[in-house]
C-alpha cells in the first residue's frame, strides 16, 4: 500500500474518523447558517423598533450617506 492509501486507511478506522469529519464539517454548517438567520432576523426587528420608537429617525436609504 502507498502511504497515502495508507494514511487515508487510518489503520481500520477511517469509517470513523471520516463520519466524525464529515458530521463536523455538517453541524458547523448548520450553526454558521442558523447565526446568519438569527443575525438578519434581529437587524428587521431593530429597524421595527427603531421606526417606533418617538423622538429617533429610523434609518431610511435616504438618510444613508
Amino acid at each position: 500500500m502507498s502511504s497515502l492509501a495508507t494514511y487515508f486507511s487510518m489503520g481500520g478506522y477511517a469509517s470513523y474518523v471520516w463520519t466524525s469529519y464529515a458530521l463536523t464539517a455538517v453541524v458547523m454548517v448548520g450553526l454558521a447558517v442558523s447565526t446568519w438567520r438569527g443575525m438578519k432576523a434581529r437587524e428587521s426587528e431593530l429597524k421595527v423598533l427603531q421606526d417606533l420608537t418617538p423622538g429617533r429617525r429610523g434609518r431610511s436609504k435616504d438618510t444613508q450617506g
